[in-house]
C-alpha cells in the first residue's frame, strides 16, 4: 500500500503564504503524475496545479502567477508554495499521485488525508 502524508496547512493572512508538502511512503517503484487538489464544502474538488514525472506543470488558471508545484523525485514529495493568498484559497488541500508500486503494475491513484488552509481578509 502507499500512503500520502500532507503538512504545511493553517491560517494565514491575505496576501501571506504558505507551503505545502506531500510525502509518499509505501510499497512504491515509481510514481508518474503528482497533483494538488482543493475542495470547499458543496462543490466540487478542483485541480488546482499538477507535475509530470518530467517536471512539466499546469495550474488552474485561478492560481496562475501565485502558486508554483515542484516534486523532489528522490524523497518522493511534491510541493505547494502559495503565494499572495486570497481567502477564495481557503479550502482543503488534498495531495495526488499516481503509483506503480511493483513494475509493470497498473498504475493506481492514491490521495492524502487533506490540509486545511484558510485564508482571513
Amino acid at each position: 500500500q502507499v500512503q500520502l502524508v500532507e503538512s504545511g496547512g493553517g491560517l494565514v493572512q491575505a496576501g501571506g503564504s504558505l507551503r505545502l508538502s506531500c510525502a509518499a511512503s509505501g510499497r512504491i517503484f515509481s510514481i508518474n503524475a503528482m497533483g494538488w487538489y482543493r475542495q470547499v464544502p458543496g462543490k466540487q474538488r478542483e485541480l488546482v496545479a499538477g507535475i509530470t514525472r518530467g517536471g512539466v506543470t499546469s495550474y488552474a488558471d485561478s492560481v496562475k502567477g501565485r502558486f508554483t508545484i515542484s516534486r523532489d523525485g528522490a524523497k518522493n514529495t511534491v510541493y505547494l508554495q502559495m503565494n499572495s493568498l486570497k481567502p477564495e484559497d481557503t479550502a482543503v488541500y488534498y495531495c495526488n499521485a499516481d503509483v506503480r508500486g511493483v513494475p509493470l503494475e497498473p498504475w493506481a491513484d492514491y490521495w492524502g488525508q487533506g490540509t486545511q488552509v484558510t485564508v482571513s481578509s
